[in-house]
């Protein structure tokens, strides 16, 4: 069964209601919408349902029964970014199952499930209902869907050095915040590093 979330893009690519963004005024927080023919701008097909796919083996019987209700990731990336499959694997190793979807596009799945252009990082993930931004430390996307708050999702904007998959070896971690973000703009720090 799909999510309803999944159903909304996938129902804006069947329509063809993509918009095409220019990677620097996106970033720069002005969006300027141009409409995209849809066979240009098809996602990869909707993610198997997460109880067909296999899950790490976990240590205890507590921690199977915590592993076996995390819901799959879906992450958007491009194909060359390192750091990207750095996060990956840091939600692997803390029992989420990731689909890994690579993209030249990166800019128009993000307008496609509602990010704002200022909360944006390289990757963009969707988990549940949930849609989740760049660095975002594992637990606190596991607390965030556990709560699941009236919030559209959480962000880590930019790549702030010493969040996960943007560790450096001998660097000082940055200050960085998880902001929860709703539809409607409203957002608010969920955690501060």
């Amino acid at each position: 069964m799909r999510g309803p979330l999944v159903m909304v893009v996938t129902a804006l690519v069947a329509g063809g209601l993509w918009w095409s963004l220019s990677s620097t005024s996106a970033l720069q927080g002005g969006l300027e919408p141009e409409p995209m023919p849809a066979a240009s701008a098809a996602l990869p097909p909707a993610p198997t349902p997460a109880a067909a796919q296999p899950a790490p083996r976990p240590a205890s019987n507590q921690d199977a029964a915590q592993l076996a209700a995390l819901p799959t990731v879906q992450v958007y990336k491009s194909p060359t970014c390192g750091c990207c499959n750095d996060w990956i694997r840091h939600l692997e190793e803390n029992g989420f199952t990731v689909e890994a979807i690579n993209t030249g596009d990166m800019m128009t799945v993000k307008a496609a499930l509602g990010l704002p252009s200022d909360l944006g990082s390289c990757h963009t993930a969707v988990i549940a209902d949930f849609v989740i931004e760049g660095h975002v430390p594992a637990d606190d996307i596991k607390r965030f869907i556990a709560e699941a708050p009236e919030a559209r999702g959480l962000a880590v904007p930019g790549m702030p050095v010493g969040s996960p998959g943007m560790e450096v070896p001998g660097q000082p971690a940055d200050a960085f915040a998880v902001i929860a973000f709703d539809a409607d703009g409203a957002r608010r720090v969920y955690r501060s590093y």
